[in-house]
């Protein structure tokens, strides 16, 4: 026999679903209001981290300065004559149009839409200028862009031009020196007190002279031109550049005398490069994997350093630049992800807390429509519209904050909170309803009971189980493979992928376990104390303790306490610790309260005694720093930062400031073990300095110095690889130290370095300090981590607030019935107390404790030195004054709720409690 199968469409009933809708109108409110700040929350975050990665990149380039730079270099073609001369090549500004010109074609479109135009620059070797007292170097530099060179006004001669007439003019290899004409800039022209037709005395490397004639002197029509920036000798003197206490000059080279500049210096000195700006606004975080790949592919095509053909040979630290700027913001990402992740996860507990008491208001009018004939499906459908509109409509205005204040919205962050709103209430309406009309009978037989209990149990256990597998792999991710994404230059934005999921979701999961723990925790605890208060002679006790006992089992309210108070707690120590992380990374950056780098000639013991005798200063010390000094280990060159310093002082130096005291600067005093080598302490980022190593430090026209690295090296500056030697011993092995470097201590450091009269570059702890707060990606962090602490902290307030509300009927009508035998009002605010306070205090106590202990688990992974700048991890900061704070918090208004219950109870009719469940 076969029976027609007919479809049945869902029929939901719309007055109910109105009348539900007015008679919750509270509730409902409330949950979109959770829902709309926790959207508008996760909708901005994403897009202002993107915005502060943008920012985070640009100021990366920015910093690296002329690091960033492409540069394309490429040898000359040879200009022998056919009589056994050099040519003179007329057109070789039209030859250095074209390299350019190459140059640009072989970035390709990415690359050449992220940097300014290029400038062409043709320099010649470092000659030395032969009069005066002070040493003095020159150099003759050619500056081309796509527009020619930049713009200057002659003041007194003229621009210089061609030394002979003729196309073809070939000079001997042997002849004298062949002139060519510079234009000097008026600060040049005045420091060397020479003029339009003089000759300057040079030398170059070898003692043969030179004859570089003057043309005229220029004025430069914009000193702000980015071409200036690659030859800031053609303005004014550099000091320093060259090396301590030497001076660099440099003449301009017009078109015209640029073929002279060839001939008068031997073929391979004279040496074109292209330099590429990069052009910082036009950077953002999406395109740094591109761009990075980009360079590393040019460099891996680049010519031979040897080819002496004109093929262009790559250089540039841009792809460096943008890796560690793509570093620290994949580690931002994951850092605000972890911060979120536990927002959310606090939310949707709060969200479940909310629906279960949503159907507990609505259980009699689910049970009377069940009843009637109400169908689950129909049901499910009608409360499954009114909480996907609230939770949809919530969802909506959050977002449509977020766009107001941001430049943009993102909506996948906002998912879990709208779908744990739209699915939380139907799903309990649904198995409330199912309850209240459903025949199974409660079994009379003792094992069937237990059975039933049992099986209960397992369902517990089999979740609890689940929680704890996935936090416990979460965990061994987090710890192995870290937070940062894995990807390459060429595919990949570095921010969050699917297999970062997992360790992100540590912290949460941690926190559920701990929760879990303390909920199975608790219910014997009330009930030891109830046992305990049933030996006393305290009837109140007894009544809160069987309260307490009574409500300890429920899940949603002790999670949701445990769980927010946890996650704030964590948050503030993660914004604490990169706070404390950022002061020590100032006082590892500038080494002191500041910091003088001056040069040779400046850093003599009188001006370290002026400053040690201002006011405020108690410390200063005088040391010589000489980065990519040439260390050699065997046959491996290393180019560590050398701090020859005297050890003791500078052992006191750490000893006074937060640095890390170094006991290993007193071997530096003590003689090597090699005899005549000289103790050093080393440190490498990579590990490749190690104690025990036997190094030699070369100079220059004189044997090595031996070298035993007798120790590891404190961080000066925030160098990563550092050789500290005594200044004492290495002046007895023949290389006495020529300070450049003063570190001061004290309150009055800035302004005795600012008043000693020196002309250096003054670096003081709190400007750096303030420029590390500033950063787009540390501000924005900061930021984030304090207000997830305030969202989690107001979440726990109203998760407790619900949870009185829920059992608060319950509650009360005992009490009242409890009143009729005799108990005072103000006994039953106790026993109400009772009842109310032993979740709280939990949360309160072990919340914190609980977020100290997730913190110390995660701390390590979250990579928190990429953003405070520090060579090591910080360490985990527990600011107790703020986790007490939070703790107080939610005590206070625990014991706030009692009172508030009373006084709306108070005008309950004893009547309607004593008929209530009849």
């Amino acid at each position: 026999m076969s029976r027609r199968l007919t479809r049945r469409w869902l029929a939901p009933h719309w007055p109910s679903i109105s009348g539900r809708g007015r008679a919750d109108a509270g509730p409902l409110l409330l949950t979109a209001a959770v829902i709309a700040a926790v959207a508008l929350l996760a909708g901005a975050v994403p897009v202002l981290l993107r915005t502060a990665a943008d920012e985070a990149v640009r100021d990366t380039v920015r910093r690296a300065g002329q690091d960033s730079n492409v540069l394309a270099h490429a040898a000359w073609e040879r200009d022998d004559g056919p009589t056994g001369g050099r040519v003179r090549t007329a057109g070789l500004a039209e030859d250095v149009d074209n390299f350019r010109v190459r140059a640009t074609q072989a970035l390709g479109p990415d690359l050449d839409a992220a940097l300014l135009p290029p400038i062409a620059v043709v320099s010649g070797p470092i000659l030395n200028v032969t009069e005066g007292n002070a040493p003095r170097t020159f150099q003759f530099t050619y500056l081309a862009g796509d527009s020619g060179g930049p713009d200057v006004t002659w003041v007194a001669g003229s621009a210089p031009g061609p030394a002979v007439p003729g196309e073809f003019v070939e000079a001997p290899y042997n002849g004298p020196p062949w002139p060519v004409q510079v234009g000097l800039s008026e600060v040049d022209a005045a420091a060397l007190d020479l003029g339009p037709g003089d000759r300057i005395p040079l030398v170059d490397g070898r003692g043969r002279g030179k004859d570089v004639r003057i043309s005229g002197i220029y004025r430069p029509a914009d000193s702000a031109d980015p071409a200036w920036l690659l030859a800031p000798a053609l303005l004014r003197p550099v000091p320093g550049i060259d090396g301590m206490g030497i001076t660099r000059f440099a003449g301009l080279l017009s078109r015209e005398s640029l073929p002279d500049a060839r001939l008068a210096v031997d073929q391979d000195q004279l040496r074109r490069t292209v330099q590429f700006t990069p052009e910082p606004d036009a950077l953002t975080w999406d395109t740094t994997a591109t761009l990075a790949s980009r360079v590393v592919e040019l460099k891996a095509t680049s010519g031979s350093s040897g080819a002496r053909d004109d093929s262009l040979k790559w250089e540039s630290q841009l792809d460096t630049a943008l890796r560690d700027a793509r570093g620290r913001i994949s580690a931002a990402w994951a850092q605000a992800a972890v911060l979120l992740t536990g927002v959310l996860t606090a939310t949707v507990l709060l969200l479940l807390l909310a629906a279960a008491l949503l159907v507990a208001r609505r259980g009699p009018a689910l049970s009377v429509a069940r009843q009637r004939g109400a169908a689950l499906p129909d049901l499910g459908a009608e409360l499954a519209m009114e909480s996907t509109a609230v939770s949809l409509s919530a969802a909506a205005v959050g977002l449509a904050l977020a766009r107001v204040a941001t430049p943009d919205v993102s909506w996948p962050w906002a998912v879990p909170v709208v779908l744990a709103g739209a699915v939380a209430a139907p799903a309990f309406g649904i198995l409330a309803a199912a309850r209240a009309s459903r025949d199974r009978r409660q079994p009379a037989n003792p094992a069937a009971r237990r059975w039933v209990r049992a099986t209960g149990e397992l369902r517990r256990f089999a979740v609890e189980a689940a929680v704890l597998i996935a936090a416990v792999a979460a965990f061994v991710t987090l710890h192995q493979g870290g937070l940062l994404p894995v990807a390459s230059d060429s595919s990949g934005t570095g921010e969050l992928t699917g297999d970062l999921v997992l360790p992100i979701s540590a912290l949460s999961l941690g926190v559920l376990v701990g929760a879990l723990v303390l909920l199975r925790l608790l219910p014997v605890g009330a009930r030891l104390a109830l046992r305990r208060a049933l030996r006393s002679r305290r009837p109140l006790a007894v009544f809160g303790a069987a309260r307490a006992t009574t409500t300890a089992g429920r899940a949603l309210p002790l999670l949701v306490l445990v769980s927010t108070t946890a996650l704030a707690s964590f948050a503030l120590i993660l914004g604490s610790t990169v706070s404390r992380g950022l002061a020590d990374g100032a006082w590892s950056t500038v080494g002191a309260d500041a910091r003088l780098d001056v040069g040779a000639e400046a850093a003599t013991a009188g001006v370290a005694e002026r400053v040690a005798a201002a006011p405020g200063v108690e410390q200063v010390v005088v040391a010589q720093v000489t980065d990519s000094a040439h260390v050699f280990a065997e046959s491996t060159l290393f180019t560590p930062r050398l701090v020859v310093v005297d050890a003791d002082a500078f052992q006191r130096l750490l000893a006074s400031t937060p640095l890390p005291d170094a006991p290993a600067l007193a071997r530096l005093t003590v003689p090597g073990p090699g005899g005549g080598d000289v103790p050093a302490l080393v440190r490498s980022g990579n590990g490749d300095l190690r104690t025990g190593m036997r190094l030699q430090l070369s100079r220059d026209d004189a044997p090595a110095i031996r070298l035993a690295a007798v120790g590891t090296a404190p961080s000066v500056d925030g160098a990563g690889d550092v050789v500290i030697v005594d200044a004492e011993a290495l002046a007895a092995a023949g290389l006495p130290a020529v300070p450049n470097t003063v570190w001061v201590t004290g309150p009055g450091a800035a302004r005795a370095l600012s008043a000693s009269g020196v002309a250096a570059d003054v670096v003081l702890r709190a400007d750096a300090l303030r420029a590390q707060r500033v950063a787009p990606l540390t501000a924005g962090l900061l930021r984030l981590a304090w207000t997830a602490a305030a969202v989690l902290l107001a979440l726990g307030l109203l998760g407790l607030a619900l949870a009185a509300a829920a059992s608060a009927s319950e509650r009360w009508q005992t009490l009242t019935r409890l009143r009729t035998l005799g108990l005072r009002p103000r006994d039953a605010r106790w026993v109400a107390a009772g009842e109310v306070l032993p979740p709280a205090v939990v949360a309160a106590v072990c919340g914190p404790l609980l977020g100290v202990l997730l913190t110390r688990l995660t701390i390590g992974p979250l990579d928190l030195r990429l953003i405070t700048g520090q060579a090591a991890d910080p360490a985990a900061v527990l600011p107790w004054w703020l986790l007490g704070l939070v703790s107080v918090a939610l005590l206070a208004a625990a014991a706030l709720i009692v009172p508030v219950e009373s006084a709306l109870r108070r005008r309950d009719r004893l009547s309607e409690v004593l008929r209530a469940g009849e």
